[in-house]
């Protein structure tokens, strides 16, 4: 009998690959970097091939490093990081151009040409995206325009376009399936949500073949098969990692949610069969589930959430290693007065304001770098909190509980703190690589591995509850602040 789902991580700087057992232990893991190429600022690229073979790699090395066969695994599932645009060879294989990674920003002028074209509307409507860089479809069109010949061969079906789940699929079943998932398609920027296709307008606007185009299939299905050690194993999960993460946290149902604590935070909210228009500056994209069960979820980020604290680090010099930050922050009540808005960038939802820029009031003659740390790090669950109340404004759902995951989860400090200021309870899972876990989920879910969600759910395991221990007066005070410096923060840069 099959022993374990074997995942698949493929993110922006590497490639992981995890073995999960039927109680969800983790069994093994293995993980390899890649190299980032940036030929111009604000251009971010990958070797496609170097996606590939690192993923690969990591996935052999995991098998033969615990002695696994193929037959011990029931099968594989593959979440990736969203947006990231590849197109290649259909007879070769071979990519025509590089990944053009989902940070990168060449592509902002066409954004403000669609705009200016009247698109806006009809993109948040059909999409129920922001028109932005951020996303697939621009990245397509600069791909078709700037190698030679790709537009008229993309047109006869001899240059595919896939993001990173359905270039390792193609490669993984050795071009037998070219196929994407409602997830990942629908942070193109070029998917009707509603319809489930892709749309003819947009796809005529930016001059897209829609032969390029996978086809566009459920998160948990057998999608093709890969062959390890002469074995054919089914491919059977697909998402892309936001969407896998809020599966593997189990928020299945209308209303749970999940925040992820990285570089930056991913606040999702499953939102049931309704695809919520947002009014407050939230996406709206497609859940990970099961055939059949379109569910929809309501997406924020925050720019700058544990990269705040890497600034505190290696610009500041206040502390040495970031685990530091929780310790220092403990060593005050309160910070002081003091208030850090890390608008590095500028601000994102509910206030995207791209002048918006850092700042830290309420610094007096007494204030000390212990202030500052903790100051960041509240920093974090304020921004967290501002998406929370979004959310709950437009989906008109309290939150009962916030299940958490990410690196800086682990700081018991900043989750402590984030109960307290949202008023709410944190559920931090003993596995926090929820992302990975939600690709295993669905494909074990497709394999018969597991029944069904309610199994699925009894095998979440809980590591750690916060509960909010805050005065409620208090609270509104120190949200009051909060907004207060974010005012002094916006439109600096103007």
């Amino acid at each position: 009998m099959p022993r374990y789902i074997l995942a698949l991580d493929q993110g922006t700087t590497s490639s992981r690959a995890i073995l999960f057992d039927e109680n969800q232990n983790m069994a093994g893991l293995e993980q390899r970097e890649f190299p980032q190429i940036y030929p111009r600022e604000g251009w971010v690229e990958h070797d496609p091939m170097e996606i590939y073979s690192s993923q690969y790699a990591v996935m052999m090395e995991l098998l033969a490093k615990h002695d696994v066969k193929a037959a011990d695994i029931a099968a594989v599932g593959i979440t990736n990081q969203r947006e990231t645009t590849i197109l290649w060879d259909k007879a070769t294989g071979r990519p025509i151009y590089n990944a053009i990674v989902w940070q990168c920003r060449r592509t902002s002028g066409m954004v403000d040409e669609l705009v200016e074209r009247g698109l806006k509307d009809h993109i948040q409507k059909t999409t129920g995206l922001v028109p932005d860089a951020y996303f697939s479809a621009t990245k397509i069109k600069w791909i078709l325009d700037h190698v030679e010949g790709a537009r008229e061969r993309a047109g006869r079906g001899e240059i595919l376009f896939g993001t990173v789940d359905t270039w390792l699929v193609w490669k993984l079943t050795g071009g037998a399936v070219h196929v994407t998932d409602y997830t990942n398609a629908s942070r193109t920027m070029l998917f009707d949500i509603h319809k489930l296709d892709w749309d003819d307008k947009l796809l005529a606007a930016l001059e897209i073949p829609r032969a390029m185009l996978p086809q566009v299939k459920p998160s948990s299905l057998v999608y093709g098969s890969v062959n390890i050690q002469g074995r054919e194993i089914p491919i059977a999960g697909l998402a892309g990692d936001q969407q896998a993460a809020l599966f593997g946290q189990c928020c299945f149902a209308r209303g749970e949610a999940k925040n992820t604590y990285g570089t930056g935070c991913f606040l999702l909210m499953n939102t049931g069969e309704e695809a919520i228009e947002s009014a407050n500056g939230l996406i709206t994209s497609i859940a990970a589930s099961l055939p059949g069960q379109i569910r929809y979820v309501l997406e924020g980020s925050v720019f700058v959430g544990g990269a705040v604290i890497q600034w505190l680090r290696d610009e500041m010099r206040f502390i040495t290693e970031s685990p530091d930050a929780e310790y220092y922050a403990g060593k005050v009540p309160d910070t002081g007065g003091v208030y850090l808005v890390p608008a590095f960038t500028g601000l994102g939802a509910p206030h995207w304001d791209m002048y918006a820029r850092g700042c830290i009031v309420g610094i007096t003659r007494g204030t000390r770098r212990y202030h500052i740390i903790r100051a960041a790090q509240e920093s974090i669950a304020y921004q967290s909190l501002d998406l929370v109340r979004a959310m709950e404004k437009d989906t008109g759902l309290g939150l009962a509980e916030l299940k958490v995951d990410g690196g800086a989860s682990r700081d018991r400090f900043l989750m402590q703190f984030q109960a307290d200021i949202l008023g709410e309870t944190i559920l931090r899972p003993v596995i926090r690589e929820t992302t990975a876990l939600g690709a295993a989920y669905l494909a074990g879910l497709a394999a018969g591995f597991w029944k069904n969600l309610d199994e699925v759910r009894s095998l979440w395991k809980q590591d750690a509850v916060f509960t909010a221990a805050m005065d409620g007066a208090r609270r509104e005070d120190l949200i009051s602040g909060w907004h207060k410096a974010v005012g002094r923060s916006l439109h600096w840069a103007e």
